[in-house]
């Protein structure tokens, strides 16, 4: 749906893929078109498809597409299973050396630090981030080396306090951890990037429409077995729709008020997602959808 116009003679079948694009903008089934027609095992770049619990919601792939092509890194990780793009990267990275890997997904930060490599700097410990809390701009702006206070926007606290707390917390500044940042796993001069940019109106059709699909293939089902488990803190909780559903099971909403709110909720991520594309994405391949001549 919505990409069989792309043609895939222009695809490179020996170069890598890479498709981004927003929720339901049908990045799955192309992958798999690709996949079956051209040959490549298909890889998960999207955030929240690597988590158990809630495949449904998070359009994970279905059984019949699984046996349809290779595919890894969907649901290899328990619900609560803390999860960041270094992981994601360290998990891809064995992949990119095998069969001709397409990978698929919605989270742009990880096509980022893919195609773009991301600096290793460690986490930030509690107590440095309190502290850092309790000190005044000027006297953050004061503590910086002069190169990391002339690369940043002084007046954004929230990047002067990253600068500080990773100086504070490592003894390097984090300009000095960007001019490290390892080479990326994936050059966009090596592979097919193909950005998916969907007119609006019609990705909200199928947003709405895909809901009632979601219902059908057994949403409801897998709130359930969710229910006993249920924590609104853990990383997998985080999947649009989840509360909602979990409120719809105890009673707190109604049917058609857990729809409109997810069908919102799922509108306002892919804008996100298109905004991303724009800022981020200028050098990928921009796919219009649909596709001049598309019906379907």
């Amino acid at each position: 749906m919505g990409h069989r116009m792309i043609e895939l003679s222009k695809i490179d079948a020996e170069k890598p893929v890479l498709i981004y694009g927003p929720t339901a903008s049908g990045k799955s089934g192309l992958a798999l078109r690709i996949a079956e027609e051209q040959g490549g095992v298909i890889i998960n770049g999207d955030a929240l498809q690597v988590y158990q619990g809630w495949p449904v919601l998070t359009a994970q792939p279905p059984s019949e597409d699984l046996a349809r092509a290779p595919h890894h890194l969907y649901s290899h990780l328990a619900y609560d299973a803390p999860y960041s793009v270094g992981d994601w990267l360290r998990d891809v990275a064995p992949y990119l050396n095998g069969v001709r890997p397409i990978i698929v997904g919605g989270t742009g930060l990880y096509f980022s630090a893919l195609t773009e490599g991301l600096a290793e700097i460690p986490p930030t410990p509690a107590a440095v981030r309190a502290n850092a809390d309790t000190i005044a701009l000027p006297d953050l702006i004061a503590a910086l080396d002069g190169e990391t206070a002339a690369g940043i926007d002084l007046n954004n606290r929230a990047r002067v306090q990253r600068a500080y707390e990773v100086q504070a917390a490592t003894g390097r500044s984090i300009r000095e951890w960007q001019v490290d940042t390892p080479p990326p796993l994936v050059s966009l001069e090596s592979c097919t990037a193909l950005a998916l940019m969907p007119d609006v109106e019609w990705l909200n059709a199928r947003i709405a429409q895909r809901f009632d699909m979601m219902m059908d293939a057994g949403a409801l089902r897998e709130a359930e077995a969710m229910l006993p488990i249920w924590d609104e803190t853990a990383p997998s909780s985080k999947a649009i729709g989840a509360r909602e559903m979990i409120q719809l099971l105890n009673g707190d909403i109604t049917p058609d008020s857990a729809r409109e709110a997810i069908i919102v909720a799922t509108r306002q991520y892919a804008k996100r997602q298109r905004t991303w594309l724009r800022s981020r994405m200028k050098r990928w391949q921009i796919v219009p959808l649909p596709d001049v001549g598309d019906h379907k």
